[in-house]
């Protein structure tokens, strides 16, 4: 077993330990009534993505998710929640030197120790969910579901779904398969987005994302026979026919979104050994991008 399926495999454990950080989860990802901002890069931002929207759904107040190599310092926020697995990533640490001065500061991380504590008034420390792997896995999906715990989700639903995907068939033979798409609605949209990154990382493979009404504007044109079209929550049924009559295949199931993240991450897996590729060695990828 590689340490990337080794990561995926504990994810429902890691979770119930995420969970018991709620009261400071609490503390710093709901804080009701106040504006936030959540920043991250590449994984982190779909990530950011999710908890912007959870935020929201919960009534705790407006919440913007931005890519911090994007982010510009115009509009006021209460507070700036960054999610930096490794605390070095040199795009995150630079948007934290523009928040302006008494704006509340919070780094999600895996690593004590790091640039970003410097930078930042208060920390969640998901340590336990840290990863040896380059392709994340289990701390994006421990930063939701701690999230989610913080929004007032009960988790035990959760990791039941989690372990049950550890063991669930595949939606398809990787064999068949070189195109992937992703569809999500609200929150599961950065979830589409994850799953996708986790294919074009481990499998190098074609993958896409999209919010899942906008697959009929333009991106069924190259669905095919060797497509596979993923439908993560509650996302309208007759796609599923859009995608058949494209003549690919559709695949969806009733467990939580985040369970069904963690079986994308293992079709990701297969997908790259049918392809005689080790997901621990993704091309041209590091486990965190430091800038000079």
């Amino acid at each position: 077993m590689n340490n990337t399926s080794a990561e995926i495999a504990s994810q429902p454990a890691v979770w119930r330990r995420a969970a018991t950080l709620e009261p400071e989860a609490v503390r710093e990802l709901a804080a009701p009534g106040e504006r936030m901002l959540v920043l991250g890069c590449g994984t982190s931002w779909f990530v950011a993505q999710s908890i912007a929207e959870l935020r929201e759904d919960a009534g705790l107040g407006e919440t913007d998710a931005v890519c911090a190599s994007e982010y510009v310092p115009r509009r006021h926020y209460d507070r700036v929640v960054a999610i930096t697995r490794s605390g070095t990533s040199t795009e995150v640490l630079e948007a934290l030197r523009q928040v302006p001065a008494g704006t509340r500061r919070i780094a999600v991380t895996a690593v004590r120790g790091e640039p970003v504590d410097d930078l930042t008034d208060a920390r969640l420390l998901l340590d336990f969910a840290d990863e040896r792997s380059v392709v994340q896995t289990r701390f994006p999906t421990s930063v939701l579901a701690l999230a989610r715990t913080a929004y007032g989700k009960d988790l035990e639903s959760v990791v039941a779904d989690g372990d049950a995907a550890l063991t669930a068939p595949l939606p398809a033979d990787p064999a068949d398969i070189d195109h992937l798409v992703f569809l999500g609605t609200g929150w599961t949209i950065g979830l589409a987005h994850e799953a996708a990154l986790k294919v074009r990382e481990a499998a190098q493979a074609y993958s896409e994302s999209y919010p899942a009404r906008d697959f009929r504007h333009g991106p069924v044109a190259v669905a095919g026979p060797r497509s596979l079209i993923w439908s993560f929550g509650d996302v309208p049924a007759e796609l599923d026919d859009v995608a058949r009559e494209a003549g690919a295949t559709a695949y969806r199931d009733d467990r939580d979104p985040l369970a069904q993240l963690v079986l994308a991450q293992r079709f990701a897996l297969a997908l790259a050994a049918h392809r005689g590729l080790d997901p621990d060695r993704p091309r041209l990828l590091t486990r965190s991008v430091v800038l000079t």
